[in-house]
């Protein structure tokens, strides 16, 4: 089975699980907007596009739902900035 991007609205943050770990990105809603705040990849899942792939899930998930998003995480910008199907979600 393919892991999927899920959004824990309870923890506040998005949640990637790849077998016994778990890939994070951490938010806040602000003013209407959600706000990605945090990035965390287990050490053991480092190098291998996990974080590509939680950040991908993310905005396909904020996308949909026609969000505006301040990325302040340094990697989430970063990956929203290198793809332009995603930049026009950037508010601010």
């Amino acid at each position: 089975m393919v892991e999927q991007v899920v959004d824990n609205t309870q923890a506040s943050r998005f949640e990637l699980p790849i077998g016994d770990e778990i890939a994070v990105a951490y938010y806040r809603l602000e003013d209407g907007r959600v706000v990605l705040t945090h990035t965390e990849v287990p050490h053991a899942l480092s190098g291998q596009g996990i974080g590509t792939r939680l950040a991908t899930g993310v905005f396909d998930i904020l996308r949909a739902q026609n969000a505006r998003v301040i990325a302040k995480c340094p990697f989430m910008a970063a990956f929203a900035a290198k793809h332009p199907e995603y930049v026009a979600l950037l508010d601010g």
